[in-house]
């Protein structure tokens, strides 16, 4: 019988001093940051709106915002495919890349963010503790509020909202 595997709690912060490395399910898709400050604050977002719920598979997506230089993508099978989401509160594309074969988010990309690349985070052993919530009024009323967090009503960068 297969032990559990995927506790964070099992990986060090220092094991990720100089890069973060996480797959998709089938190991195809290989995805490293190279930060040397990705643990030394929080980083990273929640995002409540339906479309990062549904491409998540949760009740809340757990993402990161990044230079696209600090990001090394390794396809060894070309399984890393693309959807043009352009059903967006703003109007702009969400372009939301994704292994073909076990169906794994591991990016989006927006115009919104030039330069950047928006990870999502399931796929690491570890993650940084997140700094901020977007569509936060679209959170349910059953979730626990992430104390430390900003928090926007709607959009990333909108207007706050006061707890």
């Amino acid at each position: 019988m297969k032990t559990p595997e995927g506790n964070p709690k099992d990986h060090s912060i220092a094991e990720f001093e100089n890069s973060l490395t996480g797959t998709c399910l089938c190991g195809s898709i290989r995805v490293t940051i190279h930060d040397r400050d990705l643990f030394t604050r929080r980083r990273g977002h929640l995002c409540h709106c339906s479309n990062c719920r549904k491409v998540a598979g949760s009740f809340v997506a757990a993402n990161l915002i990044i230079e696209e230089e600090k990001v090394t993508i390794e396809d060894t099978k070309g399984t890393l495919k693309t959807y043009n989401d352009h059903d967006t509160l703003s109007g702009n594309p969400v372009f939301r890349s994704f292994c073909s074969i076990d169906g794994n988010p591991i990016k989006s990309e927006t115009p919104l963010s030039p330069g950047k690349v928006i990870l999502k985070m399931g796929i690491f052993p570890r993650i940084p503790e997140p700094e901020m919530e977007g569509f936060a009024l679209h959170a349910h009323p059953w979730e626990t509020r992430l104390e430390g967090t900003i928090k926007y009503k709607l959009a990333r960068g909108g207007e706050k909202l006061e707890e």
